[in-house]
């Protein structure tokens, strides 16, 4: 079995910590706000960020591209390294497509080499989760093709459940209708959404209040969760920690699962759901 590098990208959210934990290597996907590129590995002070979102300042993302890609296997394949790369969903940007264009030229000029681009169909630290997996099995000595096959039984099961505090960004991103994010605001509307088996995002639900929505995410895991007890469960949020840590004690009181990890949902996907986002990811019986 030759040796591989696991890779993946900014839509995953894992914290520093994490990504060196699963042993990966991150290629950035671009973010704008108020017309000044950033790099989203590099904001370390999330909550400006957001604040900068809550004074309407504009934000942009732009997916990796190939030229990204080239740069970052290149060296490693050179090196007589493998490389497989766990993508943001192809549902959700075309970052994945860059990838596999790279993965296609690399292999013409490294023949005795592999790039193997999975699309993972998750988002924030729901593809955080599979990056997580796979790192595991990749300390236990499982090699590429035994790791993709284990993500593959785990993908359609990958729980994304989430809420947002404020629709208008949802509306910025075209996922709602003016009219609705306008009603939805007035009423105090928190809708439930999640990452569908294509990789999409649609919304599945309602609550009135953001304790009602918060209580919602709970709810669906208490629903479908397979062995909650053995689990590692991801939580993250976009500037609302108390949010997070109160989801996470009920899940603890409620589950006592084998690990909960709390991380910050980064530029990337917070320029699309805003401020004040709560997301859970965790195996279920279905998506």
């Amino acid at each position: 079995m030759n040796r591989f590098v696991l890779f993946t990208d900014s839509g995953c959210d894992l914290t520093k910590a994490l990504i060196a934990e699963c042993g990966a290597e991150l290629v950035n996907l671009g973010v704008e706000i108020g017309g000044q590129a950033i790099d989203p590995g590099a904001v370390e002070d999330l909550k400006k960020f957001y604040d900068g979102m809550r004074q309407n300042k504009d934000t942009k993302t732009y997916a990796a591209n190939t030229e990204q890609f080239l740069d970052a296997f290149e060296p490693h394949l050179a090196a007589g390294e493998d490389i497989l790369y766990i993508a943001f969903s192809s549902g959700l940007s075309s970052t994945c497509g860059s990838a596999i264009l790279a993965a296609n030229e690399l292999s013409e000029k490294y023949p005795g080499r592999r790039v193997v681009v999975w699309d993972s169909k998750c988002a924030s630290l729901g593809e955080g989760l599979m990056v997580y997996f796979a790192g595991e099995m990749k300390k236990e000595g499982a090699g590429i093709d035994e790791i993709v096959a284990a993500l593959e039984e785990k993908r359609p099961h990958l729980c994304h459940r989430f809420t947002v505090d404020d629709l208008v960004y949802l509306k910025r991103g075209g996922r709602i209708s003016s009219a609705t994010a306008l009603l939805g605001s007035l009423l105090s509307i928190k809708p439930t959404l999640h990452i569908t088996d294509e990789g999409k995002i649609v919304s599945i639900g309602k609550a009135r209040g953001r304790k009602n929505a918060i209580r919602a995410l709970f709810e669906d895991m208490k629903e479908l969760a397979v062995n909650p007890a053995e689990q590692t469960v991801f939580i993250s949020h976009a500037d609302c920690p108390e949010d997070a840590a109160a989801l996470a004690e009920m899940i603890r009181t409620a589950f006592s699962p084998k690990r909960i990890e709390i991380g910050s949902i980064g530029p990337v996907i917070g320029s699309h759901s805003g401020p004040g986002t709560l997301a859970l990811f965790f195996l279920g019986s279905r998506r």
